[in-house]
């Protein structure tokens, strides 16, 4: 038994370089450290894991929060076009509908900060893999304090779009490595549900923590010590993440090992290459059509909600205050969806959620398409509120969770980046589209359905003038 200690503390004290030891995979005391620990984390309920591991629940959510940069700054640019104030001072007079923001302008407001963050989801791959998760974040942080000052002092419209992609290269470092450090760290059971929290960065839109101390303070993600073979440091991090059994500790650690291991015999060094290769390409479509497919079926309505509110003919006033009732439920619907992920598949989450927001949708189609009344106007505003509670409690977290665990230990990073892209290469276009049907100086479908109404000709279209007052 004394061998046994002995071999294992040889393992575990070794040079820190970026190579792994395969002594796990032929040493049958690691083997059996490995899966006990592997059965354990299996064998552990939700709540049995909360309790043994918060440090591990705290580390998580706090580095989810770092997606409240891109949600807030996403709403706010929602909000802003919405204003009065703001109209007036960056936008165009239109004869009969006052003041408005062109179409070009807020199609760039809304695009710019989503270039900016497909740029940074590339980038975090590499830096995450040399500097870690805790660095690359801090890292990222930074950048968003440097670049948020052009942003505040702007006096154009063309101002803000630059400051708008700057933002939006932090953006990409902060979505890129959230999943993927919360599934590193949290126990298996706790996985669903700490990974769904992303979403509710969305709701949140904004917080007051100074989260580059918490960050700091955070621990490395002990896989991605393992993957550089510190394995000191691994164990210090399994402790601070709630481990406090000796034993466990090096079970976990074997557990880690043998994953590692297993998947570098197989590929060898991580390049994104390694993404379309073997069975790792059918894990790089899942995760990008899981990005991507947000967009499709509620995403846009939630980002731009109270800009939506008020074309569907509400009040500035009143949008705002819808929007702020779409916030408080989307955030209750977030909460609700970590007990979703324990009682049902995410498959069927998934395909539910998308299910009913595609429905709903057509519905939201067909209001939008008859006479305008104050009754339609609401009956607009709630589908929206709806489309938003249902996307915020289904699929939109869910989405997360599923994409954290589709990837691979060895190319969770890389597939987390590219995932994202996926994200912003489907929304970047669809942006441009609602803009265009949206906004008076642009395609003007509200426009366009009263002279559909009056039975006009298309050839006549540019021609026709439609009073703003018209409410057929």
């Amino acid at each position: 038994m004394s061998s046994g200690i002995k071999a294992k503390d040889e393992v575990h004290e070794g040079e820190q370089v970026d190579a792994l030891h395969p002594e796990v995979l032929v040493n049958p005391d690691l083997m059996g450290d490995a899966v006990d620990g592997e059965n354990r984390e299996h064998e552990m309920g939700v709540w049995e894991a909360v309790k043994s591991h918060p440090c591990a629940c705290l580390w998580a959510f706090t580095m989810c929060f770092t997606m409240v940069m891109e949600s807030f700054d996403m709403f706010l640019s929602g909000n802003f076009v919405a204003l009065p104030a703001f109209q007036k001072r960056y936008g165009v007079q239109v004869e009969g509908s006052g003041w408005t923001i062109p179409t070009r302008w807020q199609s760039a407001l809304f695009q710019s900060g989503q270039c900016g963050a497909f740029i940074g989801v590339f980038l975090a791959g590499p830096i995450t893999n040399r500097l870690g998760y805790r660095w690359t974040t801090i890292l990222a942080l930074v950048l968003m304090n440097a670049t948020i000052f052009i942003s505040f002092f702007a006096d154009s419209p063309a101002v803000l779009t630059v400051g708008q992609a700057l933002e939006g290269v932090s953006w990409g470092l902060f979505i890129a490595n959230s999943p993927a450090y919360a599934s590193e760290i949290v126990h298996l059971a706790l996985r669903g549900a700490c990974t769904a929290t992303l979403q509710m960065s969305w709701s949140i839109g904004s917080i007051i923590t100074p989260l580059s101390v918490l960050i700091f303070l955070a621990p490395e993600s002990p896989w991605w010590l393992v993957r550089h073979g510190r394995k000191e440091e691994v164990l210090r991090s399994i402790e601070r993440l709630g481990e406090k059994s000796g034993k466990n500790s090096q079970q976990t650690l074997a557990m880690m090992e043998r994953t590692v291991e297993i998947e570098d015999q197989i590929g060898g060094t991580s390049s994104l290459l390694d993404l379309i290769k073997g069975t790792d390409l059918r894990r790089t479509i899942i995760t990008c059509l899981m990005y991507a497919s947000q967009n499709f079926a509620g995403n846009l309505i939630a980002n731009q909600a109270t800009f939506f509110f008020e074309q569907a003919g509400i009040s500035t006033n009143k949008s705002f205050q819808l929007n702020l009732i779409n916030s408080c439920l989307s955030l209750v619907a977030n909460a609700c969806s970590w007990f979703l992920t324990a009682w049902f598949g995410r498959r069927t989450i998934y395909l539910w959620g998308t299910a009913t927001n595609v429905v709903l949708l057509f519905i939201l189609g067909i209001c939008a398409s008859v006479p305008t009344s104050n009754a339609i106007n609401y009956a607009q505003a709630c589908l929206g509120i709806i489309i938003s509670f249902v996307f915020a409690g289904t699929f939109g977290p869910i989405s997360y969770t599923i994409i954290s665990e589709t990837s691979s230990v060895r190319l969770r990073a890389l597939s987390t980046s590219v995932g994202r892209a996926a994200y912003y290469v489907a929304e970047i276009p669809m942006i441009y589209l609602a803009s265009q049907m949206l906004n008076l100086t642009g395609w003007n479908l509200a426009g366009n359905n009263i002279l559909f109404n009056r039975k006009i000709p298309a050839r006549k279209f540019k021609s026709t003038v439609i009073d703003v007052k018209d409410n057929e």
